[in-house]
């Protein structure tokens, strides 16, 4: 996996993990990397220093949940929680029937398969704890 800082064409700055930079660069022409903030998909790289991994056991595990914590709280900062709307809310997102915002719910797998089959691009986050207990 391989973790990058990105930047959207309104200059919003975030983080997404990849399988590799193949990956990425498939995800972004095809329009698949957006900014959680606004939307945009004019997405590039940003800057960023290298990360040097430690060779400690079970340091990746410990990585991942950091990472998924820190993408959960920049979710929650950044988008409105919609809950059991999701998928009406997206409907109405994409279809211009509201404004264009980020959001995050639930949704189920049938819900999502069907947003997916009319266009709508959402994606899902493993929502794990921001602490441990």
């Amino acid at each position: 996996m391989i973790l990058y800082d990105l930047r959207c064409g309104q200059d919003h700055g975030f983080e997404g993990w990849f399988r590799d930079s193949k990956a990425y660069d498939g995800q972004r022409r095809a329009g698949r990397v957006v900014c959680p903030v606004c939307g945009d998909k004019k997405v590039r790289k940003a800057p960023m220093a290298p990360r040097l991994a430690k060779s400690r056991p079970g340091a990746s595990e410990a990585e991942a949940l950091s990472a998924l914590r820190q993408m959960r709280r920049q979710v929650e900062a950044n988008c409105d929680y919609v809950g059991e709307r999701f998928a009406e809310e997206a409907r109405k997102i994409h279809y211009g029937e509201t404004e264009k915002r980020g959001i995050y719910g639930e949704a189920t797998e049938s819900a999502s398969k069907e947003l997916a089959d009319e266009g709508i691009e959402v994606g899902r986050i493993p929502w794990v704890p921001l602490a441990d207990n």
